[in-house]
């Protein structure tokens, strides 16, 4: 059992759901579950992410342990992202919470609303 309480406003499990819990972590850490991948690639796999985007997104999942970057002896020089252990641990519930999503779009979706 945790010592944290989300419903307490200085909670730091409040600062961890912000990270994990936005659009684009959520998409990029699902598209590593299927292992390691270039840059290229996934950017490619990610409909609509701009390159700035990733990058930022990358990074901040990286500066807090759940990506690993890796650059490959390759010519023209490569980079390679990988989830850590803690970003496999976050797979799971990150999958969960895609596949929701997948299922229940067209539920949720209410183009009249905004």
């Amino acid at each position: 059992m945790s010592d944290y309480d989300v419903f307490l406003a200085d909670c730091p499990a409040r600062t961890t759901l912000d990270l994990v819990a936005d659009t684009w972590s959520v998409v990029v850490v699902f598209g590593l579950g299927r292992g390691p991948q270039r840059y290229s690639d996934l950017h490619d796999r990610i409909g609509g992410i701009s390159k700035k985007m990733l990058t930022q997104t990358l990074r901040k999942l990286e500066h807090n342990n759940l990506v690993e970057r890796r650059v490959l002896a390759t010519a023209p020089a490569g980079v390679e992202y990988r989830l850590t252990q803690l970003g496999q641990s976050l797979l799971g519930p990150v999958s969960v919470l895609a596949r929701w999503a997948e299922e229940h779009a067209d539920e949720l979706v209410d183009d009249d609303s905004f």
